[in-house]
């Protein structure tokens, strides 16, 4: 699962898989944090998490560098005490410049994982109706980003094989 929040007039939060498919989406206002933003998101389907057995493998959530790992677990433990048998956080890795310039390469490096959130965002970057957000309410500019991944999915399955 990959995390990130993306800032124009609100923040969105996603929690999307490895294929790039959201688990959960959450928009909150531009000036929640993205740790706040996150356990609202958690917080919100806390019953995903509850669900799940323990004896399967924790379920590895990789975090940009936005959110803070040691906070998110103190947090996300008091609202349920069990949460951090069943998940992990993980810092997305992030080149330095001199990873970067030992590679031969400078500006822009794609970072391992990090493309898979990096491409759920451009694809909604080409759904019209967020490319000019006037939204009123969160709940309106949260149907539409789902709207915006309900319409690639139906996509993605229509698509002759």
């Amino acid at each position: 699962m990959f995390l990130q929040s993306h800032q124009r007039y609100f923040n969105w939060h996603l929690a999307i898989d490895t294929l790039g498919f959201p688990f959960f989406t959450h928009c909150t206002r531009a000036n929640i944090s993205d740790d706040a933003g996150l356990i609202e998101m958690f917080t919100l389907n806390i019953d995903y998490f509850k669900s799940k057995p323990i004896d399967i493998p924790k379920i590895t959530i990789l975090l940009d560098h936005g959110y803070h790992p040691e906070y998110l677990t103190q947090e996300l433990e008091r609202i349920y005490p069990e949460i951090m048998t069943k998940i992990q956080f993980q810092l997305s890795t992030k080149p330095s410049k001199q990873e970067k310039a030992a590679q031969g390469k400078c500006g822009f490096v794609p970072a391992v994982a990090r493309w898979v959130i990096e491409r759920s965002n451009a694809w909604m970057e080409r759904c019209k109706i967020l490319v000019k957000n006037f939204e009123q309410t969160l709940v309106s500019a949260t149907a539409k980003l789902n709207l915006c991944f309900i319409r690639l999915m139906i996509k993605r399955l229509a698509a002759p094989s």
